[in-house]
Protein backbone atom coordinates (compact mmCIF):
# COMPACT_ATOMS: atom_id res chain seq x y z
CA UNK A 1 0.00 0.00 0.00
CA UNK A 2 1.67 3.63 -0.80
CA UNK A 3 -0.14 6.56 0.64
CA UNK A 4 0.63 10.21 -0.40
CA UNK A 5 -0.28 13.27 1.92
CA UNK A 6 -0.87 16.72 0.07
CA UNK A 7 -1.14 20.14 0.71
CA UNK A 8 -0.32 23.26 -0.42
CA UNK A 9 3.72 23.91 0.61
CA UNK A 10 4.52 20.22 1.54
CA UNK A 11 6.17 22.15 4.96
CA UNK A 12 3.70 21.90 7.01
CA UNK A 13 0.53 19.69 7.15
CA UNK A 14 1.67 17.23 4.65
CA UNK A 15 4.60 16.37 6.46
CA UNK A 16 3.44 16.22 9.86
CA UNK A 17 0.65 13.76 8.56
CA UNK A 18 3.34 11.60 6.46
CA UNK A 19 5.43 11.45 9.85
CA UNK A 20 2.23 10.63 11.44
CA UNK A 21 1.19 8.03 9.29
CA UNK A 22 4.74 6.29 9.41
CA UNK A 23 3.65 5.53 12.81
CA UNK A 24 0.77 3.97 12.29
CA UNK A 25 1.56 1.35 9.13
CA UNK A 26 3.77 -1.73 9.09
CA UNK A 27 7.29 -0.94 7.38
CA UNK A 28 6.32 -2.73 4.22
CA UNK A 29 3.42 0.45 3.72
CA UNK A 30 5.00 3.04 1.54
CA UNK A 31 4.11 6.97 2.58
CA UNK A 32 5.14 10.34 1.32
CA UNK A 33 4.04 13.86 1.02
CA UNK A 34 3.92 16.35 -1.58
CA UNK A 35 2.89 20.00 -2.39
CA UNK A 36 0.91 21.65 -5.09
CA UNK A 37 3.47 24.32 -5.38
CA UNK A 38 6.67 23.88 -6.20
CA UNK A 39 7.65 26.91 -4.17
CA UNK A 40 9.30 24.95 -1.16
CA UNK A 41 10.99 22.03 -3.25
CA UNK A 42 14.04 20.60 -1.58
CA UNK A 43 13.65 22.46 1.47
CA UNK A 44 13.12 20.69 4.87
CA UNK A 45 9.45 21.16 6.80
CA UNK A 46 8.90 24.27 8.58
CA UNK A 47 10.60 24.63 12.08
CA UNK A 48 7.80 24.87 14.12
CA UNK A 49 6.23 21.15 12.43
CA UNK A 50 8.79 19.43 12.85
CA UNK A 51 9.13 20.58 16.87
CA UNK A 52 5.96 19.70 17.27
CA UNK A 53 5.97 16.15 15.40
CA UNK A 54 9.49 16.41 17.75
CA UNK A 55 6.88 16.85 20.71
CA UNK A 56 5.24 13.81 19.82
CA UNK A 57 8.16 11.52 19.46
CA UNK A 58 8.20 11.35 15.84
CA UNK A 59 11.55 13.48 13.69
CA UNK A 60 10.30 14.59 10.35
CA UNK A 61 13.26 16.70 9.87
CA UNK A 62 14.81 14.58 6.82
CA UNK A 63 11.86 15.18 4.85
CA UNK A 64 12.27 17.31 1.81
CA UNK A 65 9.21 19.54 0.24
CA UNK A 66 8.68 18.38 -3.40
CA UNK A 67 5.62 19.36 -5.61
CA UNK A 68 3.14 16.52 -6.89
CA UNK A 69 3.67 14.70 -10.21
CA UNK A 70 1.97 12.72 -12.64
CA UNK A 71 4.01 9.69 -11.82
CA UNK A 72 2.32 9.99 -7.98
CA UNK A 73 -0.74 9.17 -9.87
CA UNK A 74 0.39 6.19 -10.89
CA UNK A 75 2.36 4.78 -8.32
CA UNK A 76 -0.04 5.87 -5.10
CA UNK A 77 -3.12 3.79 -4.05
CA UNK A 78 -3.94 7.03 -1.47
CA UNK A 79 -3.67 10.43 -1.87
CA UNK A 80 -5.30 12.35 0.45
CA UNK A 81 -5.46 16.32 -0.06
CA UNK A 82 -5.40 18.31 3.46
CA UNK A 83 -8.11 21.01 1.80
CA UNK A 84 -10.64 21.67 -0.76
CA UNK A 85 -8.03 23.64 -3.10
CA UNK A 86 -5.65 21.57 -2.79
CA UNK A 87 -8.00 18.44 -3.49
CA UNK A 88 -9.40 20.76 -6.32
CA UNK A 89 -5.89 21.04 -7.80
CA UNK A 90 -4.77 17.58 -7.26
CA UNK A 91 -7.62 16.60 -8.96
CA UNK A 92 -7.49 19.06 -12.21
CA UNK A 93 -4.25 16.94 -12.54
CA UNK A 94 -5.50 13.62 -12.71
CA UNK A 95 -5.72 11.93 -16.52
CA UNK A 96 -8.77 9.58 -15.67
CA UNK A 97 -11.33 8.38 -13.53
CA UNK A 98 -9.03 5.75 -12.28
CA UNK A 99 -6.87 8.29 -10.97
CA UNK A 100 -9.13 10.34 -9.64
CA UNK A 101 -10.79 7.59 -7.68
CA UNK A 102 -7.38 7.77 -5.49
CA UNK A 103 -7.61 11.49 -4.23
CA UNK A 104 -9.92 12.75 -1.46
CA UNK A 105 -10.39 15.23 1.47
CA UNK A 106 -7.88 14.15 4.18
CA UNK A 107 -10.29 14.81 7.01
CA UNK A 108 -13.46 13.20 5.04
CA UNK A 109 -11.99 10.11 6.00
CA UNK A 110 -13.86 11.23 9.76
CA UNK A 111 -17.35 11.29 7.86
CA UNK A 112 -16.84 14.67 8.98
CA UNK A 113 -18.21 17.03 5.66
CA UNK A 114 -18.72 20.18 7.07
CA UNK A 115 -15.24 20.78 8.59
CA UNK A 116 -13.21 18.49 5.73
CA UNK A 117 -10.41 20.96 5.98
CA UNK A 118 -6.90 20.73 7.81
CA UNK A 119 -6.19 24.24 8.46
CA UNK A 120 -2.86 25.84 7.33
CA UNK A 121 -1.29 26.65 10.56
CA UNK A 122 2.08 28.08 8.70
CA UNK A 123 0.24 32.17 9.24
CA UNK A 124 -0.24 30.88 12.90
CA UNK A 125 1.90 29.54 16.18
CA UNK A 126 2.75 26.82 17.87
CA UNK A 127 -0.65 26.25 19.01
CA UNK A 128 -1.49 26.27 15.64
CA UNK A 129 0.67 23.10 14.89
CA UNK A 130 -0.17 21.33 17.22
CA UNK A 131 -3.89 21.62 16.51
CA UNK A 132 -3.24 20.45 13.20
CA UNK A 133 -1.07 17.54 14.70
CA UNK A 134 -4.60 16.51 16.73
CA UNK A 135 -6.52 16.48 13.65
CA UNK A 136 -3.79 14.24 11.43
CA UNK A 137 -3.54 12.21 14.31
CA UNK A 138 -7.48 11.27 14.56
CA UNK A 139 -7.20 11.22 10.49
CA UNK A 140 -4.40 8.82 10.56
CA UNK A 141 -5.95 6.41 13.12
CA UNK A 142 -9.16 6.34 10.69
CA UNK A 143 -6.91 5.47 7.55
CA UNK A 144 -4.90 3.17 9.08
CA UNK A 145 -8.02 1.40 10.83
CA UNK A 146 -9.38 1.20 6.52
CA UNK A 147 -6.01 -0.33 5.18
CA UNK A 148 -5.29 -2.69 7.87
CA UNK A 149 -8.54 -3.94 7.73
Amino acid sequence: MKILMVCLGNICRSPLAEGIMKTKVPENFFVDSAGTISMHEGKHPDKRAIKTAENHNIDISKQRSRPITNADFKNFDKIYCMDIDVFEDVISKTENEQQRQKVSLFMEVLGDHENAEVPDPYWGGMDDFENVFQLLEKGCNKIAEQVLQ
